[in-house]
Order: C-alpha cells, then structure tokens, then sequence
C-alpha cells in the first residue's frame, strides 16, 4: 500500500468492496421492511404502512444501496475518481441518513417492545411477536449498513485530507522569540 496522497489500491478495493456489500443490506432491510406484517385475531393487522417509521428506512435504503451502486462504479472511473470531495461529502451525508434510519427503527422497535403508557400505547410485542422479531432483524441490517458507511466515510476523509500537506509547525526560533 502506498501512503500519504498517492494512490492507494488496497484502499480502493476495500471502498469497492464496502460499497458493494451495502447494496444487498440495502435491498434485504426494503424487502424485510416491506414483508413485515402480522394479523392477530384479536387487534386486527399490523403492516409496515401503519408506521411511518419502516417508510422512512424503505426510503433511505433505497437511496443508500442506489448511491453505494454509483459510487462503487464512479470509484474506477477516472473521470469521477479524483474528485474526492464529492465522495468525502456523499458518504457523510449517506452516514447520517442512515444513521438517522437506524434511529428510526430503534425508536420503533421500543414502542414496540416497551409501550408508552404517557400516551397509552401498549407493549404490541406481547400480540405481534413475529412482527417485532422482524423489526430487531430490520435494526441489525441498518446497523451494519451504517458501520460499513461510518468506515467508508473514514478512507474518503482519509483520501481527501491526504491531498493537503500537513500545517507548517513553527521553528525553534520563531517560538524562542515570542517568549
């Protein structure tokens, strides 16, 4: 590997291949997230629809999986390649959707599990077992997709802050002089 704002094939195969894996965590957490219902005979059914919560994770996995789709090709185009502020920028703002997704989800799986009884919303999980088992599956594909986001995020900053030489510390002289 090569270091220090040269190119650094090891390191472009590791983007590649993160971006590539975040493309079936991003279609897994949308089918997931769409198939999650369950009908119980005495509160009706519940569906991913009814909560607003699995339509804003479909949303962002969808444009996760779509941007980590482009990206991962852009990233052997040497046209798109060299523009490292425009990943540095694009994997943060995909980072913070996700993680925003993720929330979601978390909030939802604990409404779920522990109810609000401010608000008179019951523990659903005792009646939808089944649902909720989903929901924690849902919440461990997201997270993962997050990590592999936070770690791209991390070789992009990597790349673009590699591009600057270090601030010139002061010599000697200059700091025995101010003293």
């Amino acid at each position: 590997m090569i270091l220090a704002g040269e190119n650094v094939p090891g390191l472009k195969l590791v983007d590649s291949c993160l971006r590539l894996l975040v493309i079936p965590l991003s279609l897994a957490s949308i089918c997931l997230s769409v198939n999650n219902r369950q009908e119980n005979y005495v509160y009706g059914k519940l569906q991913f629809s009814n909560l607003k919560g699995f339509k804003y994770v479909i949303c962002i996995s969808a444009f996760s999986g779509g941007y980590a789709l482009l990206a991962a090709v852009f990233t052997w185009v040497r046209v798109l390649a060299n523009k490292a502020w425009l990943f540095f920028l694009s994997d943060q703002v995909i980072a913070y959707l996700l993680i925003t997704s993720v929330s979601a989800v978390a909030e939802t799986s604990n409404l779920m599990y522990n109810g609000a009884r401010e608000v008179s919303w019951s523990e659903a999980c005792i009646s939808y077992g089944k649902f909720c088992n989903k929901l924690i599956l849902i919440l461990r594909v997201n997270a993962l997709a997050f990590l592999f986001f936070l770690i791209l995020a991390l070789i992009s900053a990597y790349r673009v802050f590699s591009l600057y030489e270090p601030p010139c510390m002061p010599s000697k002289e200059v700091e025995e002089g101010r003293e």
